[in-house]
Protein backbone atom coordinates (compact mmCIF):
# COMPACT_ATOMS: atom_id res chain seq x y z
CA UNK A 1 0.00 0.00 0.00
CA UNK A 2 3.20 2.53 -0.36
CA UNK A 3 2.06 5.64 -2.21
CA UNK A 4 -1.27 5.46 -0.93
CA UNK A 5 -2.85 8.33 1.20
CA UNK A 6 -5.84 5.90 2.19
CA UNK A 7 -7.17 2.01 2.26
CA UNK A 8 -9.68 0.76 3.91
CA UNK A 9 -9.66 -2.57 5.78
CA UNK A 10 -11.70 -5.56 6.28
CA UNK A 11 -11.31 -7.52 9.23
CA UNK A 12 -11.10 -11.23 9.71
CA UNK A 13 -10.51 -13.89 12.45
CA UNK A 14 -8.45 -16.10 10.44
CA UNK A 15 -9.62 -16.33 6.76
CA UNK A 16 -8.44 -13.10 4.89
CA UNK A 17 -6.51 -14.74 2.37
CA UNK A 18 -9.72 -17.33 1.83
CA UNK A 19 -11.95 -14.05 1.34
CA UNK A 20 -8.85 -12.35 -0.97
CA UNK A 21 -9.64 -15.70 -3.31
CA UNK A 22 -13.03 -15.51 -2.97
CA UNK A 23 -13.03 -11.74 -3.67
CA UNK A 24 -10.54 -11.82 -6.22
CA UNK A 25 -12.22 -14.69 -8.71
CA UNK A 26 -15.44 -13.11 -8.07
CA UNK A 27 -15.23 -9.54 -8.89
CA UNK A 28 -13.38 -7.65 -12.22
CA UNK A 29 -10.72 -5.49 -11.48
CA UNK A 30 -9.73 -7.24 -8.35
CA UNK A 31 -6.20 -8.41 -7.58
CA UNK A 32 -4.21 -9.48 -4.58
CA UNK A 33 -0.37 -6.94 -4.42
CA UNK A 34 0.96 -8.48 -1.40
CA UNK A 35 0.59 -10.77 1.47
CA UNK A 36 1.95 -9.64 4.77
CA UNK A 37 3.26 -12.48 7.33
CA UNK A 38 3.62 -12.06 11.19
CA UNK A 39 6.82 -11.95 12.01
CA UNK A 40 6.47 -12.75 15.78
CA UNK A 41 3.76 -14.28 17.77
CA UNK A 42 0.85 -12.40 18.33
CA UNK A 43 -2.68 -12.21 19.67
CA UNK A 44 -3.40 -12.65 15.90
CA UNK A 45 -1.52 -15.99 15.26
CA UNK A 46 1.87 -17.56 14.95
CA UNK A 47 4.97 -16.49 13.33
CA UNK A 48 4.69 -17.09 9.25
CA UNK A 49 1.38 -16.64 9.66
CA UNK A 50 -0.80 -14.41 7.20
CA UNK A 51 -1.11 -11.08 8.72
CA UNK A 52 -2.88 -8.47 5.71
CA UNK A 53 -3.39 -9.42 2.15
CA UNK A 54 -3.05 -5.92 0.45
CA UNK A 55 -5.25 -5.87 -2.04
CA UNK A 56 -7.53 -3.83 -5.08
CA UNK A 57 -11.20 -4.56 -5.15
CA UNK A 58 -13.07 -3.66 -8.33
CA UNK A 59 -10.12 -1.30 -7.87
CA UNK A 60 -10.11 -0.19 -5.05
CA UNK A 61 -7.15 -0.34 -2.01
CA UNK A 62 -8.35 -2.69 0.54
CA UNK A 63 -5.96 -4.49 3.46
CA UNK A 64 -7.52 -7.43 4.49
CA UNK A 65 -6.66 -7.92 7.65
CA UNK A 66 -6.01 -11.24 10.37
CA UNK A 67 -6.70 -9.68 13.74
CA UNK A 68 -8.04 -11.27 16.94
CA UNK A 69 -10.83 -13.70 16.82
CA UNK A 70 -14.28 -12.36 17.53
CA UNK A 71 -14.15 -9.13 15.85
CA UNK A 72 -17.47 -8.91 13.56
CA UNK A 73 -18.37 -6.66 10.72
CA UNK A 74 -21.65 -4.59 11.36
CA UNK A 75 -23.81 -3.17 9.05
CA UNK A 76 -22.31 -0.04 9.55
CA UNK A 77 -19.99 -0.52 7.03
CA UNK A 78 -21.32 -2.12 3.03
CA UNK A 79 -20.09 -2.20 -0.25
CA UNK A 80 -22.26 -1.51 -3.22
CA UNK A 81 -21.50 -2.68 -6.44
CA UNK A 82 -23.11 -1.33 -10.00
CA UNK A 83 -24.04 -4.31 -12.47
CA UNK A 84 -24.82 -3.33 -16.24
CA UNK A 85 -27.41 -5.86 -16.76
CA UNK A 86 -29.60 -9.36 -15.42
CA UNK A 87 -26.57 -11.42 -16.05
CA UNK A 88 -24.13 -9.77 -14.38
CA UNK A 89 -26.36 -9.06 -11.50
CA UNK A 90 -27.30 -12.78 -10.96
CA UNK A 91 -23.77 -13.38 -11.47
CA UNK A 92 -22.61 -11.51 -8.20
CA UNK A 93 -25.82 -12.64 -6.43
CA UNK A 94 -25.36 -15.64 -6.94
CA UNK A 95 -21.43 -16.23 -6.00
CA UNK A 96 -21.82 -14.04 -2.77
CA UNK A 97 -25.10 -16.12 -2.00
CA UNK A 98 -23.60 -19.42 -2.38
CA UNK A 99 -20.36 -19.24 -1.09
CA UNK A 100 -22.14 -19.33 2.53
CA UNK A 101 -23.68 -15.76 2.24
CA UNK A 102 -27.03 -14.63 2.98
CA UNK A 103 -30.29 -13.26 0.97
CA UNK A 104 -30.69 -9.75 2.58
CA UNK A 105 -33.88 -7.72 1.34
CA UNK A 106 -33.57 -4.66 -1.95
CA UNK A 107 -30.28 -6.14 -3.57
CA UNK A 108 -28.42 -6.74 -0.21
CA UNK A 109 -26.86 -10.03 0.76
CA UNK A 110 -24.04 -11.09 3.02
CA UNK A 111 -21.19 -12.66 2.32
CA UNK A 112 -19.80 -15.92 4.60
CA UNK A 113 -17.53 -13.39 6.63
CA UNK A 114 -20.40 -10.83 7.63
CA UNK A 115 -20.08 -8.22 4.97
CA UNK A 116 -23.04 -6.56 3.25
CA UNK A 117 -22.88 -5.99 -0.18
CA UNK A 118 -25.36 -4.68 -2.24
CA UNK A 119 -25.65 -5.79 -6.39
CA UNK A 120 -27.08 -2.92 -7.85
CA UNK A 121 -28.38 -2.61 -11.39
CA UNK A 122 -27.88 0.78 -12.92
CA UNK A 123 -30.79 0.33 -14.38
CA UNK A 124 -32.03 0.75 -10.95
CA UNK A 125 -30.53 3.78 -9.62
CA UNK A 126 -31.89 5.57 -12.77
CA UNK A 127 -35.06 4.59 -11.77
CA UNK A 128 -34.75 6.19 -8.03
CA UNK A 129 -33.59 9.27 -9.54
CA UNK A 130 -36.02 9.54 -12.27
CA UNK A 131 -37.40 12.92 -13.09
CA UNK A 132 -40.86 11.71 -13.05
CA UNK A 133 -41.52 11.33 -9.12
CA UNK A 134 -44.13 9.28 -9.25
CA UNK A 135 -42.50 6.53 -11.46
CA UNK A 136 -39.59 6.63 -9.42
CA UNK A 137 -41.58 5.68 -6.56
CA UNK A 138 -43.49 2.88 -7.90
CA UNK A 139 -39.62 1.57 -9.28
CA UNK A 140 -38.84 2.10 -5.22
CA UNK A 141 -41.73 -0.06 -4.13
CA UNK A 142 -40.80 -2.35 -6.60
CA UNK A 143 -37.70 -2.96 -5.09
CA UNK A 144 -38.84 -2.97 -1.64
CA UNK A 145 -40.29 -6.12 -2.64
CA UNK A 146 -37.27 -7.74 -4.13
CA UNK A 147 -34.09 -9.42 -2.61
CA UNK A 148 -31.83 -9.85 -5.79
CA UNK A 149 -32.83 -7.04 -7.63
CA UNK A 150 -34.88 -7.67 -11.21
CA UNK A 151 -33.95 -5.49 -14.00
CA UNK A 152 -37.09 -6.07 -15.65
CA UNK A 153 -39.54 -5.55 -12.94
CA UNK A 154 -38.08 -2.30 -12.40
CA UNK A 155 -38.68 -1.43 -15.98
CA UNK A 156 -41.93 -2.79 -15.58
CA UNK A 157 -42.76 -0.39 -12.60
CA UNK A 158 -41.38 2.77 -14.15
CA UNK A 159 -43.22 2.88 -17.38
CA UNK A 160 -46.28 1.11 -15.30
CA UNK A 161 -49.59 3.19 -14.80
CA UNK A 162 -51.09 2.61 -11.25
CA UNK A 163 -53.19 0.06 -11.03
CA UNK A 164 -56.84 0.95 -9.56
Amino acid sequence: MTGRKAVVFLWFDTEAEAAAEFYTATFPDSHVDRIVRLRGETPSGPPGSIQVVEMALLGLPYALLNAVPHVRPNDAYSLQVYTEDQAETDRLWNAIVGNGGDEIMCGWCKDRWGFRWQITPRVLMEALSHPDAVASARAQSAMMKMRRIEIAAIETALRSEPQT
